[in-house]
């Protein structure tokens, strides 16, 4: 078993920052790749990013490209999302979660692991 503990969201206006953190325990997580989504209301889970926790190899999706950047502090067993020049869109609930499958990293039903996810609200 994995648990996962996104903490970070918050309010910002357009253009700001914001980090998210995703605290994670249980089984060790060198084979694992820890992923980014995200829901808005009334729309699908997305993929934004993910990290393959023994390479450190990441993949984005192209609307956060440029802008997100994920990593990971082994020390600390947690997995970072540095969001930067936010956009009113931006705005949704972010998910942490982890799978075993780097090769599916894009794909929700790929990942065994969820967290309770965190608001972040930007406003235009």
């Amino acid at each position: 078993q994995v648990q996962l503990v996104e903490s970070g969201g918050g309010l910002v206006q357009a253009g700001g920052s914001l980090r998210l953190s995703c605290a994670a325990s249980g089984r060790t997580l060198s084979t694992y790749t820890m992923g980014w989504f995200r829901q808005a209301p009334g729309k699908d889970r997305e993929f934004v990013a993910a990290v393959r926790w023994s390479s450190g190899s990441t993949v984005y999706a192209d609307s956060v490209k440029g802008r997100f950047t994920i990593s990971r502090d082994n020390a600390k067993n947690t997995v970072f999302l540095e969001m930067n020049s936010l956009k009113a869109e931006d705005t949704a609930i972010y998910y942490c979660a982890a799978t075993a499958h780097w090769g599916s990293a894009r794909w929700s039903q790929a990942y065994d692991y969820w967290g309770q996810g965190a608001q972040v609200t930007v406003s235009s």
